[in-house]
């Protein structure tokens, strides 16, 4: 998206736009995301369909109006789950790639029912090679195991490997955003929905910081097996290294993961995790107004509470 065209500034045209969507979700299927908010989706080679998840109905949720690049912030104690501080903790917000933290608990939980290894191969369609960046350059008609995508998704954040997931688990995006949000509903989280598998922009994809920093808390401690994924500063794919987004590992004692995101929408957001002195937290910062402003915040909660 751009900021203004001529005609209505962008937050006025942004907030219309977000209510017509919302006012035509119950009509429509949940799986608009995309770069532009387009449904395209293509099939998933027959080998990946014969090992697809049953459908999954349909969530009835009525998504609040997110504000854009709007500020929330929350601490909790990671072992119990005790609010040690919190601004606007149950506003509307828009997730971001703080959406892969579901599109991965979705994977760890296939893996952890036998429907997958790790070794899994996954197909990657036209459609998820065509997802603009942050991407890793999968090809159409190759694919990725399933360690491979979980580490890609991150360190990486990449889009592709987010598509890719969600065709291989449930067929199409569509279906598996209903799926995602019908998790978010099941481990408590009453004010997220989900429309895409990757947090690129769509207004009516909703989250607030108390969700995602249970979600957080949730996706480590539900699956310990896979912590080293997001504490890894890198990630080799086909002969190439990304460098992770969490810029706080290996520069904050104790930082140990989460996620990071950022669509315009959203302004900078991070869940931070870490341990220092036999205490474990999980911080959230959404709608920082920049990359840096939002690491100051976060280690300076950090700081605050360990």
């Amino acid at each position: 998206m751009t900021k203004g065209d001529g005609r209505r500034p962008y937050w006025i045209r942004l907030i219309v736009a977000a209510g017509l969507s919302l006012a035509i979700a119950g009509c429509q299927t949940a799986g608009t995301g995309g770069a532009a908010g387009s449904a395209t989706t293509s099939q998933v080679p027959s080998s990946s369909a014969q090992n697809r998840a049953p459908a999954v109905s349909p969530v009835s949720f009525a998504a609040p109006t997110a504000v854009p690049q709007g500020r929330s912030e929350l601490v909790i104690n990671a072992a119990t789950g005790a609010e040690l501080h919190a601004v606007n903790a149950d506003a509307p917000r828009f997730p971001a790639s703080l959406t892969k933290m579901m599109t991965l608990y979705l994977l760890f939980e296939d893996v952890s029912r036998g429907r997958y290894s790790l070794s899994t191969p996954l197909s990657v369609s036209a459609n998820a090679a065509a997802r603009p960046p942050a991407k890793i350059g999968l090809k159409a008609g190759s694919t990725i195991t399933v360690e491979q995508a979980a580490r890609a998704l991150a360190v990486k954040s990449a889009n592709d490997v987010a598509m890719a997931v969600a065709e291989n688990i449930s067929g199409s995006e569509a279906a598996f955003a209903r799926k995602m949000t019908a998790k978010a509903r099941s481990l408590g989280l009453k004010r997220t929905r989900f429309v895409n598998a990757s947090g690129l922009p769509d207004p009516a994809q909703v989250t607030t910081a108390r969700d995602m920093a249970k979600l957080g808390q949730l996706l480590k401690k539900r699956f310990p097996q896979y912590a080293s994924y997001y504490r890894a500063k890198s990630f080799t794919y086909q002969g190439r290294t990304f460098r992770a987004t969490n810029n706080l590992l290996g520069s904050v004692a104790g930082v140990d993961g989460l996620k990071t995101g950022y669509i315009r929408l959203s302004g900078y957001n991070l869940v931070a995790t870490g341990s220092r002195n036999g205490r474990q937290l999980v911080v959230v910062v959404m709608g920082g107004k920049s990359e840096s402003a939002r690491d100051r915040e976060v280690t300076r909660l950090l700081e605050t509470y360990f």
